[in-house]
């Protein structure tokens, strides 16, 4: 698995250039309304009858009852909002969702439903500390995109074959450009990169490998979460007990990028994998194998191969170490600030129950 971090997703925006005052600035009061308001399906159209079908095999999805998946001061995400986000994001890509498995449906769409929460607690978030675009930043991003289609109708026919509103692309640029920009601003008052945080980086162990195993618990229930937790620990018992870690991983791990490579990722740096991971990869003795930890994946254990040090001069590699700290500290920045967003929001997640399992009561919430 290639451990993607949510803020290098944000950051990877290609950077734009500001020109003179005299260009227009971007309202931000469509973006109000964006966080605000809710995504109703209309009969007839192609989002409502995929949630009609989804329905069928995940109740909680009947349009005409819509009930509540996400609750905030500042908004609510409803079950409607999800498909119509899943819609409006994949075009007709979303019929796809009627291959799942109702299980399989339903981690899928609490996914997007923690995208879309997240998404609008940090454009909430620039809107508030007064971040404003100007007209030409956004035009920037859109002559690039024409500009790999072959022009802009082009590009628009491209989205148009596939289902996808440009209007809608276009505002979603605007919020990507929106939340990087403030999460920019962030960074620079948050993360610090001082000589001596170099100097003990450089002393440290560099590259590790191991191999791991990973149960994924995206989208599950908290019962579900414990079974799947019992099962870790009786993997982690027989590999203790001197099983062949590659081969349990083979059986047993889900993440499809090492499984059959036995979980093994070898010689990665500092700064690549999730702070969780990071953290075991490089501080459990060499041989060993860890203790159960839980990042936003799963449940993972691993076993330490090799790791290796700098063998360069400190000056050869010092502005490497400053990069490879400086996507550390903005992970650890952006998902302390993501949970400061969350608890001040007082975020509520209702979950969305498979058949035949308990239905909570009518505003029974679960806090994250």
């Amino acid at each position: 698995m290639k451990w993607v971090w949510h803020a290098v997703a944000i950051l990877t925006l290609i950077t734009v250039s500001c020109s003179d005052n005299d260009n227009p600035m971007l309202p931000n009061d469509p973006l109000k309304e964006y966080i605000r308001s809710h995504l109703p399906l209309q009969k007839g159209t192609m989002a409502y009858k995929l949630a009609e079908d989804l329905s069928l095999h995940l109740p909680a999805l009947d349009p005409d009852q819509n009930p509540v998946v996400v609750k905030t001061d500042y908004f609510t995400i409803t079950t409607n909002d999800i498909i119509a986000t899943a819609v409006k994001d994949e075009g007709y890509r979303a019929n796809r969702l009627r291959n799942y498995s109702p299980r399989q449906l339903r981690d899928k769409l609490l996914i997007i439903a923690n995208n879309l929460t997240d998404k609008k607690l940090l454009l909430r978030a620039a809107i508030e500390s007064g971040m404003q675009l100007e007209q030409n930043q956004l035009d920037s991003l859109l002559t690039i995109r024409y500009e790999r289609y072959g022009g802009e109708q082009k590009y628009r026919k491209f989205l148009a074959d596939r289902g996808i509103d440009f209007d809608y692309v276009k505002q979603q640029i605007h919020v990507g450009l929106l939340i990087r920009e403030h999460l920019r601003e962030i960074y620079r008052e948050r993360v610090k990169i001082t000589e001596e945080d170099l100097q003990k980086a450089y002393q440290e162990d560099r590259l590790a490998t191991v191999r791991h195993i990973l149960l994924s618990t995206e989208g599950k229930s908290e019962a579900e979460k414990q079974q799947i937790y019992r099962k870790m620990q009786e993997i982690l018992k027989r590999a203790r007990s001197g099983e062949d870690f590659a081969e349990l991983a083979r059986k047993y791990s889900e993440d499809p990028g090492s499984r059959d490579a036995g979980g093994l990722y070898k010689d990665f740096p500092r700064g690549r994998m999730v702070k969780p991971f990071e953290d075991m990869a490089f501080s459990v003795p060499v041989g060993e194998i860890s203790d159960i930890f839980e990042t936003q994946y799963g449940y993972h254990i691993l076993k330490v191969i090799e790791r290796k040090k700098e063998t360069r001069p400190f000056e050869q590699v010092r502005d490497r170490l400053e990069q490879q700290l400086r996507r550390v500290k903005q992970e650890e920045v952006y998902q302390a600030y993501l949970q400061e967003l969350k608890d001040q929001a007082h975020l509520e997640v209702r979950e969305i129950p498979l058949p035949g399992e308990q239905k909570e009561k009518p505003g029974e919430v679960s806090s994250e």
